[in-house]
């Protein structure tokens, strides 16, 4: 069996680390997509991971066609090469409509599997990949007037890959809030919302109902001193050490429910620190679509605390 890694753009020599450490040997580098012998092995910077990979011969672009539709409807082009050959292949597959989502929404169910051109007659593909996106990469129909960033883009991808997210009524903590993005997408959900930052919110986000701006570090708050939080939400600019002092405190305390938290790298990547995040049980970690050289770390605790809405 072969697994094929797909990195995240731009962080090719991040997922080649992180699999370095995890003792897996990258046979070959297709780009951004790296092949190894084995089952797959948990990975962060993976956008998506293509499981049993095959390869095969192909004699033209219309026996590539009929390979891949013998296989299954659903594909996936990868072109870092042969990009003219394989768009002509992909434009004799089923057409996959990969719109926007309008969000909150589930992610699509139908099966996705993904493909890519080695050599002009060398065909890699997969039938079950791990991202039921096109090659990881998550669309939203993006509000341009209400949100004072397009962090909140972070938070409704990550409310959509773990397929869950604050009901109206739902406590949320937003540390390291300023100016606004995550508060304004949280109090969209109808969630009430604690914002902690040194630096005020931006005034439409201040002025939401349900958001309350509290004017003090994030590190300084006392995890007794609030009623118990449904969703404790942190995308602070800081060292990752710093942050799992912060998320072990709170998990030590035992005030909060549902943890998603952002990993920013400041220079080089910290893989330990990293490592020490995804093995505190029962938790995800993952490169997000819309992070930059950040993680998202999430650990739900508690399935009663909200009630998505079913897929449209």
């Amino acid at each position: 069996m072969r697994t094929a890694y797909l990195a995240a753009e731009d962080y090719a020599p991040q997922l080649a680390e992180e699999l370095r450490r995890a003792g897996v040997r990258v046979q070959l580098a297709h780009e951004r997509l790296l092949l190894a012998d084995g089952e797959a092995v948990s990975c962060a910077w993976a956008a998506n991971v293509w499981h049993d990979v095959q390869e095969i011969a192909i004699d033209s672009i219309g026996h590539a066609a009929q390979q891949l539709r013998a296989v299954q409807r659903n594909w996936a082009m990868y072109a870092p090469r042969h990009h003219r050959r394989a768009a002509l292949i992909q434009d004799r597959l089923p057409h996959v409509a990969a719109r926007p989502l309008r969000f909150p929404a589930a992610p699509p169910r139908a099966p996705l599997g993904s493909w890519t051109l080695l050599a002009p007659d060398r065909l890699l593909y997969a039938a079950r990949c791990a991202s039921p996106f096109p090659n990881g990469e998550v669309a939203f129909v993006e509000d341009r007037d209400g949100p004072p960033s397009r962090a909140y883009l972070k938070l409704w991808e990550a409310f959509t890959r773990l397929g869950r997210w604050p009901r109206a009524g739902a406590l949320c903590l937003d540390l390291g809030a300023t100016p606004g993005g995550w508060t304004w997408a949280l109090a969209r959900l109808g969630a009430r919302v604690i914002a902690v930052d040194k630096a005020p919110l931006d005034a439409a986000v201040a002025a939401m109902p349900g958001v309350t701006w509290r004017a003090q570090s994030a590190f300084a708050l006392d995890p007794t001193a609030l009623p118990r939080i449904d969703w404790l939400c942190a995308d602070i600019a800081c060292y990752p050490a710093r942050l799992l002092k912060l998320v072990q405190r709170w998990r030590a305390a035992g005030t909060a429910a549902n943890f998603v938290c952002t990993l920013k790298f400041q220079g080089a990547t910290d893989h330990v620190t990293a490592a020490a995040f995804a093995a505190i049980e029962g938790s995800v970690l993952f490169h997000a679509h819309h992070n930059k050289h950040e993680l998202t770390w999430a650990l739900l605790q508690a399935p009663e605390a909200e009630s998505p809405p079913p897929a449209a």
